[in-house]
């Protein structure tokens, strides 16, 4: 199945999950069991409250194991919004660019992963990793650092598979303005979705992704007048 929107078709069929081979499936089991755990433990009792052999005893694997799957403890409990992008970078190569903006055809793509994340619990993870990543300066740079390398991955990405007529600077001036618009948006949209007390789903993110993107042109037109 294909969804189009502004600048984008995106293609959306993709193999369940239990589908893959059993060591496959073990493979991500251990990894979503370390995710929740790290997730419920650091909202507890603190990000520096709970040590790497605490929270591999509570999984019960070896931090050899913990290694194979992510970099450090800022790296596990981020691990919510790593998956989305990781989806992006999925959609967007197979995303079908129609002529419009690429702007447009990146909030489509951005959509289309919101959408792809799936009812098991992703909504909540990301809510809790986002509310720790707001009072854990490590997790902040550390998500700061992995927001830049996206954005510069999703530019190659573009520049490979993209004919960008108004991409005539060196540096890929454009293309990067337009990701950097696209995250700065989605961060906006997270940031009132996660202040929600009334805790709301995927859906609702995408509703607010949306009505950032249409915000992003009127705020680079906003007036400033003297008071």
């Amino acid at each position: 199945m294909k969804e189009s929107k502004g600048g984008a078709a995106v293609t959306r069929d993709r193999a369940p999950g239990d589908q893959l081979p059993l060591r496959e499936r073990k493979k991500l089991r251990t990894r979503q069991a370390l995710v929740d755990t790290a997730l419920e433990m650091f909202t507890e009792h603190g990000f520096d409250g709970v040590t790497l052999d605490v929270l591999c005893d509570a999984v019960d694997v070896s931090k050899r194991t913990f290694f194979r799957t992510f970099s450090s403890k800022e790296d596990v409990a981020l691990a919510p919004v790593r998956d989305l992008w990781a989806t992006f970078m999925e959609e967007l190569e197979t995303a079908e660019p129609t002529g419009g903006p690429v702007f447009e055809l990146l909030e489509s793509v951005l959509l289309a992963a919101i959408g792809r994340m799936g009812p098991d619990g992703w909504a909540e993870r990301l809510r809790l990793s986002r509310r720790l990543t707001a009072r854990t300066p490590s997790m902040e740079a550390h998500g700061l650092a992995f927001c830049d390398r996206t954005n510069a991955d999703i530019v190659a990405v573009m520049q490979r598979r993209f004919d960008m007529r108004a991409q005539q600077d060196s540096h890929g001036l454009r293309p990067r303005l337009a990701v950097d618009l696209l995250t700065a948006a989605f961060h906006r949209a997270l940031e009132c979705w996660v202040a929600d007390p009334s805790e709301p789903g995927p859906e609702a993110l995408a509703d607010g992704l949306r009505n950032a993107c249409a915000a992003v042109p009127e705020s680079l037109e906003l007036p400033a007048h003297p008071r």
